[in-house]
């Protein structure tokens, strides 16, 4: 508890490891709320939660509580799934994969990821399991980084094309995106010219926490 209140005026440091794929991985008390950060950028909580907790409101929580299949690419320390859980109330099935078993590790035993009863964690690579899942979804949610570094496969029109197979009718891909360049900014300004399908509406939220924008796909039949 003292920690807690202390983090209102510094940041505590409570656990730092080392993982293959994220690096450097840290869990630290912040403005009273335990967040999960690695090298140079927050991955859980903190300044992510508020970003996703903009996307999901815009599209609704009313909507989202009704919803039966959610996918999350890119779980990290779940806050996402807490938010999903913990403030809309989902009761559906959650499936969230994250490539990193380390991450995970730490979101069980310092979030209590693995509490959740109606979520189910695959730890796989998420190009790979897109591609094998015969699932469908109602929302896909993509918050997948490497430190401040987003895969490139994630622009690439047949992961985007599949991700959009794997939606039911009606469904939503709520897509994370960091733009700390003019290059970023071009990349996502390429992606939504070149996603021209009838089939689908497209919009972004910008700049959500300076260098975050939100990119959402409906499928509208």
């Amino acid at each position: 508890m003292f920690r807690k209140l202390l983090s209102y005026i510094i940041p505590i440091k409570i656990y730092t490891t080392k993982s293959k794929l994220s690096k450097t991985i840290e869990v630290t008390w912040a403005n009273g709320e335990l967040v999960l950060d690695s090298e140079n950028t927050n991955y859980s909580y903190g300044s992510l939660q508020r970003i996703l907790r903009i996307g999901l409101k815009h599209l609704g929580f009313d909507k989202i509580v009704k919803m039966n299949q959610i996918l999350v690419l890119g779980v990290a320390g779940g806050s996402v799934i807490k938010t999903l859980v913990d403030e809309i109330h989902f009761e559906g099935q959650i499936t969230g994969v994250d490539i990193d078993p380390d991450i995970i590790k730490i979101a069980n035993e310092y979030f209590s990821l693995n509490e959740i009863k109606n979520l189910n964690i695959v730890i796989d690579d998420a190009f790979e399991f897109v591609l094998k899942t015969k699932d469908r979804y109602d929302l896909i949610i993509i918050d997948i980084f490497q430190d401040t570094k987003m895969p490139n496969f994630l622009f690439e029109n047949y992961f985007v094309n599949r991700i959009c197979f794997l939606l039911n009718s009606k469904g939503i891909v709520l897509f994370n995106t960091m733009c700390l360049s003019r290059e970023d900014n071009l990349r996502n300004q390429n992606f939504i010219k070149d996603f021209c399908d009838e089939s689908y509406k497209t919009q972004t939220i910008p700049r959500v926490e300076v260098h975050n924008e939100l990119i959402i796909i409906e499928k509208l039949k």
